[in-house]
């Protein structure tokens, strides 16, 4: 897999990746064809891992890179690393105060960002596109880094990144689709309405590749910056979603069984 994907250039690399990602959201809402309910607590579990997933993420495939590479361009080992990580978390904040969006389970009036009369279907999906932004953002990043061949960036690196993002996407997928179904929408269109959640990671992703490549000084900015937006989307989002019922301990093991499989993924494969 790994000779296969490096005869692409980075850029195409991040496209390949982030469509992958995409592909598995697509699978899991593809669940919505066999069942119309999910269990809450399976639901709890999915988002804990979710979160962890991302966590781990942003320290293993993120934030360590990206302090080696600071002291590999001869930078301090913590200021980028800092700045790009409160900037992708202060990103995060401005585009969840004004994309309208809309939380699972919550009435239409507990839409958060600029009041629109935006169909609430709309509003829904809108709420896991903003989760996916900085998912597919830190994928292209990634393979973006792996251009310049520094120590800390490696291909298998970001392919494990890329794995662990697209299995984390597969119960995100079920958890948009299947609601969804069960609020009175089609299987086809709840299908739709899922998958589409992911759309926006394979353009988010090559904009990162992109822009790492053609700006190598911004690398350890940008691999935080996206460490930044993930980390804020767990703690803001995935989280107290995950723990709404009280039950607690079922999101913990979730997200613990999350952040140790995308551990294992980094360092086994990066």
């Amino acid at each position: 897999m790994l000779e296969w994907i490096g005869q692409f250039e980075p850029v195409q690399q991040a496209l390949i990746g982030t469509m992958f990602t995409w592909g598995v959201t697509a699978l899991g809402a593809s669940l919505v064809f066999f069942f119309k309910k999910i269990n809450q607590i399976v639901l709890d579990g999915m988002l804990g891992f979710a979160a962890g997933v991302m966590i781990a993420a942003s320290f293993w495939s993120l934030l360590a890179p990206a302090i080696e590479m600071a002291e590999e361009m001869g930078l301090s080992s913590w200021r980028p690393v800092a700045i790009g990580f409160l900037a992708g978390g202060a990103f995060l904040l401005l585009v969840d105060n004004l994309l309208p969006h809309l939380h699972l389970g919550f009435d239409q009036s507990e839409a958060e960002g600029i009041k629109t009369s935006w169909q609430r279907s709309v509003l829904l999906v809108l709420a896991i596109t903003l989760h996916n932004i900085p998912e597919g953002l830190a994928v292209g990043v990634a393979f973006g880094a792996v251009a310049y061949g520094l120590p800390s960036a490696s291909l298998a690196g970001a392919v494990a990144l890329a794995l662990g993002i697209g299995l984390q996407n597969f119960p995100e997928g079920a958890a948009v689709s299947i609601p969804l179904r069960r609020e009175g929408f089609s299987r086809t269109k709840a299908f739709v309405y899922g998958q589409a959640s992911g759309v926006v990671e394979p353009i988010s992703g090559v904009i990162g590749a992109a822009a790492v490549i053609y700006a190598r000084p911004v690398l350890p900015y940008a691999l935080a910056f996206a460490a930044g937006a993930m980390i804020y989307v767990v703690v803001e989002e995935l989280i107290p979603e995950a723990q709404r019922d009280h039950r607690t301990d079922i999101a913990t093991i979730g997200c613990m069984l999350g952040f140790t499989v995308m551990m294992v993924l980094d360092v086994a494969l990066g």
